[in-house]
C-alpha cells in the first residue's frame, strides 16, 4: 500500500500535460464568463460563450488523443470543467433569463438541470472503457448546454424575451434533465467518417448546410441542436432492433421440421 502511494506521488511530481489542459482551462474561462455575463443581463454573449466552451471541450480531448497525452488528471479536470461550463453556467443563465419570475420553482428547475448534468458526467466516468465509444448513454451535458444556448439565440433572433414564455423554458430544462440521466443512446461522432471517401452529393449537402449556418446562424444552430435531441429516440430504436436481430448463442440453427 505504501509502495503504491509512493508510486502515485512520483507520477504526480513528474507534472501534467500542458496543451490539452490549457484548452480545458479555456473551457472553464468561457463558462465563468457566461455566469458573469448572465448576472449582468448580457444573455446573448453568455450563450455564445457556452458554445465556444463546447468547442474547447471537443478540442482538448482530440488534442490529448492525437498527441498521446491522455491522463487520469486530464479526465477529472475535464469533468470538473464541464460541470462549470455546461452545468452551472447554463442553469444560472436560464434562471436569470426566463425563470426568475417563477421564484422557487424556477431556480429549482435550474438546480435540477445542474445536478442531472453532474450525475451524467459521473456515470460517464464510471462507464469509460466498458461501453462502446460510438454512442453516449444519455444526452451528453454539452448537448444540453448547447440546446439552452441556442434557444436563447433563437428567441433573441425572433425578438422574444425568455420571461414571456417561462413555462416553455421550464419544460425545456426538465426534458433536458431527464434525457441526460436516461439510457437513451446518442451518436458520439467519434468515428472519422469525414476522412473516408463519400459520394459527391454529400459534399454539396455539407456546403449547403454551411451556407445556411452562415446566413441564419441563430436559427440553424437551434434546429441542429433540436435535431440532435430528437435523434436519440431514433438511435435507441435502431440499437434495440439490432439486439433483437442478433442470433442467440447455442440456437443459431432453426430446429428440424417435425
Amino acid at each position: 500500500m505504501k509502495k503504491h502511494r509512493r508510486f502515485e506521488k512520483a507520477r504526480f511530481k513528474k507534472g501534467i500535460f500542458i496543451l490539452p489542459n490549457i484548452f480545458t482551462s479555456l473551457n472553464i474561462l468561457c463558462g465563468f464568463y457566461a455566469v458573469i455575463a448572465s448576472i449582468d443581463g448580457e444573455f446573448v454573449p453568455a450563450a455564445i460563450s457556452i458554445l465556444i466552451a463546447a468547442v474547447f471541450d471537443t478540442m482538448d480531448g482530440k488534442i490529448a488523443r492525437a498527441t498521446h497525452t491522455t491522463s487520469r488528471f486530464g479526465v477529472e479536470y475535464d469533468s470538473l470543467a464541464d460541470v462549470i461550463s455546461f452545468g452551472m453556467a447554463p442553469g444560472v443563465m436560464m434562471y436569470l433569463w426566463a425563470l426568475q419570475p417563477m421564484g422557487r420553482i424556477g431556480w429549482l428547475a435550474a438546480f435540477l438541470y445542474m445536478v442531472c448534468g453532474a450525475l451524467r458526467l459521473a456515470r460517464f466516468n464510471t462507464q469509460t472503457g466498458t461501453i462502446s465509444s460510438d454512442y453516449f448513454v444519455g444526452l451528453p451535458i454539452p448537448g444540453g448546454a448547447g440546446m439552452c444556448a441556442t434557444a436563447i439565440l433563437f428567441f433573441n433572433r425572433l425578438g422574444i424575451q425568455g420571461y414571456d414564455y417561462p413555462v416553455i423554458i421550464l419544460m425545456l430544462l426538465y426534458v433536458l434533465s431527464f434525457l441526460m440521466i436516461s439510457t437513451i443512446r446518442y451518436y458520439s461522432f467519434k468515428k472519422p467518417e469525414l476522412f473516408h471517401r463519400m459520394k459527391f452529393n454529400v459534399l454539396v449537402t455539407a456546403i449547403l448546410i454551411l451556407i445556411f449556418i452562415a446566413s441564419q446562424p441563430q436559427i440553424a444552430l437551434f434546429l441542429f441542436g433540436l435535431a440532435y435531441i430528437v435523434s436519440g429516440s431514433f438511435s435507441n430504436m435502431k440499437y434495440r432492433r439490432s439486439l433483437k436481430e442478433e442470433p442467440i448463442v447455442g440456437n443459431e440453427h432453426p430446429p428440424p421440421p417435425v
